[in-house]
């Protein structure tokens, strides 16, 4: 195998076929990438979980395909001079890597060693701008759970419907929710739960454009198809939380807050907050404002947030940091604050009437010193 091209252009599929390869493995060869030159060259990572194939273009002098460790390579080509790079792949899997006058020799493991990419089931694929799935990603999966003793909240669950696709994610503690429009799609009914590792190499790779994602759904896995990228998941197993039982359809109070007011409220209020002892913050929500309150060995912060509408004197408790990552990535500069009583959840809605997106933050109990 030889070939040549930008150092930039290869650099950079390298970098992201390399996200699916194993850190350690007791099969060596997945921990590597298997670059595969012919019409073009195609790089792919794969940890038997989650895999990335990516192709580029480039002058291919003698077709063929190798294994490359995945750090070694990545980390050389970063360090090369700008310039065409040249990998050639002998009969005795020695490699030569070349840019300039700098020159590697190491060497490669056989391409029959590497395993195959789950095969994907044909199906009508689904498809939503870049840019609208990596925010949707970006907004929700804050609340994804870390908790490997439920694993099918590591993920977030794609709910195809109606129209529209649906994000969920949630973590037993909060719970975050967007939905958008889906173009043309004719799939219904259709929900499916990819892990949270997977969605974040997901929104790295999309752009910030109007360019398709076309995402289509097997028995076992999920492809993301992003331009000349693929990511291939597992589905993650289990019964999922059925949100729309879990979030209240109606609210005692509901008050109109400015979403950076009262983020900068939080941010404030939240200096004080003990890590060690999780102190949470106490709101009261009063006619026309909001009053918080934090109370810890380090010290007392008090402050107000105004807002529109009535709070009933309601004092709930919160975890300051699940206010604050619902807060960050709600897409809207005005939200509808939803109560109860303050034993129940906080629902943030979208002040416009709108069903674009639903964050809920379970309240955290409150003792009398608090």
């Amino acid at each position: 195998m030889k070939f040549s091209c930008d150092k930039h252009l290869i650099q950079s599929a390298a970098a992201t076929a390399a996200r699916a390869a194993s850190a350690k493995s007791p099969i060596p060869a997945l921990e590597g990438l298997l670059i595969q030159a012919g019409a073009g060259v195609r790089l792919t990572g794969y940890d038997l979980k989650k895999g990335i194939y990516t192709t580029i273009e480039a002058d291919v002098e003698r077709p063929g395909s190798a294994v490359l460790n995945a750090k070694l390579f990545t980390e050389m080509l970063r360090r090369l001079p700008d310039g065409i790079v040249t990998v050639e792949v002998g009969e005795q899997n020695d490699v030569k890597v070349k840019c300039g006058r700098s020159a590697y020799d190491f060497i490669a493991i056989d391409a029959e060693e590497y395993p195959e990419l789950p095969e994907m089931d044909e199906s009508e694929a689904v498809s939503i701008p870049q840019k609208t799935l990596k925010a949707m990603i970006d907004e929700t999966i804050f609340a994804v759970s870390t908790n490997e003793s439920r694993p099918v909240y590591m993920g977030s669950m794609f709910e195809i419907g109606g129209g529209q696709l649906t994000l969920v994610s949630v973590d037993g503690y909060r719970l975050a929710l967007r939905r958008e429009k889906l173009e043309g799609s004719g799939r219904e009914g259709l929900a499916f739960i990819i892990p949270g590792t997977a969605l974040q190499d997901i929104s790295r790779i999309c752009a910030d454009s109007d360019e398709q994602v076309l995402i289509n759904v097997g028995a076992k896995h999920v492809t993301f198809t992003i331009g000349e990228t693929v990511v291939i998941s597992r589905r993650l197993e289990g019964e999922f939380l059925n949100y729309r039982k879990a979030v209240p359809e109606n609210f005692r109070f509901t008050m109109k807050i400015s979403r950076e007011e009262f983020l900068s409220v939080v941010d404030r209020v939240s200096l004080v907050v003990d890590e060690k002892i999780k102190s949470p913050l106490r709101l009261t929500f009063r006619d026309g404002s909001i009053d918080f309150a934090c109370v810890t060995p380090v010290g007392r912060a008090e402050d107000v947030c105004s807002c529109t509408g009535e709070g009933g004197d309601t004092e709930i408790g919160f975890n300051d940091r699940y206010l604050r990552d619902a807060l960050r990535a709600a897409p809207a500069d005005e939200l509808d604050v939803c109560i109860n009583t303050g034993s129940s959840p906080c629902v943030f809605l979208p002040a416009d009437g709108g069903d674009g997106f639903i964050y809920m933050v379970l309240p955290v109990r409150l003792r009398s010193g608090d």
